[in-house]
This record gives C-alpha cells, sequence and structure tokens, in this order.
C-alpha cells in the first residue's frame, strides 16, 4: 500500500479531538505526509459581538467572537502535531458544520486520509442523530481513521 500524502484531522479542541491530532501527526509522519488540522466554527452574531465588548471590552473582545476561538485551536492542535512529529502541517479554519467542512476540505487538498476522534459514536444522539465520525466514514470518499479516543 503506497503511504498517505496529505492526512486530514478535524478538531474542536476537545481532549478527544486532539488525541485524534497526535495520532494523525503521528500517522502524516511515518507517511511523510501533508497534516491539515481543519476546525470547523460558526460566526457569532452581533448580538453575541455586542455582549463581549460590553464585558470585555473592545481590545479583548475580539479573542472570543468570530473566527478567533477556531484560530486559537488552530494554533494549539498545531503545536501539538509538531511535538508528535508532524513535520508539513497547515491549518484550515472553515465556516459550517464539521461533517461538511470535513468533505469540502479532503476535496479541496486531494487528501487521501480523514482522521477523527470518536466522540459522540456510541451516544444515543449520535445514533439518533448521526456523529460526526459515522458521518464521515458514510461520506467522506476516502480512508478514515476513527482514533478511539474516549
Amino acid at each position: 500500500m503506497a503511504a498517505y500524502t496529505t492526512v486530514v484531522v478535524g478538531t474542536d479542541g476537545s481532549d478527544s479531538s486532539l488525541a485524534a491530532v497526535e495520532r494523525a501527526a503521528k500517522v502524516a509522519a511515518d507517511s511523510a505526509a501533508t497534516l491539515v488540522i481543519a476546525c470547523a466554527y460558526h460566526p457569532a452574531g452581533r448580538e453575541r459581538v455586542d455582549k463581549a465588548q460590553d464585558v470585555l471590552g473592545d481590545e479583548e473582545a475580539y479573542q472570543v467572537v468570530g473566527s478567533a476561538p477556531a484560530e486559537e485551536t488552530l494554533r494549539a492542535a498545531a503545536e501539538r502535531a509538531a511535538k508528535a512529529g508532524a513535520t508539513a502541517v497547515d491549518t484550515v479554519a472553515a465556516v459550517g458544520e464539521p461533517v461538511d467542512c470535513l468533505r469540502k476540505i479532503v476535496k479541496e487538498r486531494s487528501a487521501d486520509l480523514l482522521v477523527v476522534g470518536n466522540r459522540g459514536l456510541n451516544t444515543l444522539a449520535g445514533r439518533i442523530l448521526g456523529s460526526v465520525p459515522s458521518e464521515v466514514a458514510r461520506k467522506s470518499g476516502v480512508d478514515v481513521l476513527i482514533v478511539h479516543t474516549t
């Protein structure tokens, strides 16, 4: 089997997703592949921005609204990936639902492996509503590694 060339991993900043980032980094390092760390988010509405500015002031509000939380999540994940051995790391903050964003990034980057944690896979809500791991496994069109993180 040929080595992977581009590995995409999704993170939301949770311990579970960061464990998946570490595993993806090791796989990418073993294959000399590029690791793309993705974080899906929804932009803050005007009401949330105004409230943050009222509570925190203009100087700090930018840190908790818009894409700033996703960017911080990606920065922390990239650091963990580097510590786990990944040498070529890209990050992507994408607006939207996690499954849709991951599928889009896999396609745009011509990835050949998608890595996600198993959180939500065996929960009641995951069974009824669908979970990110099960949805990407069905819909991604590439190899999927579901890392046991919970």
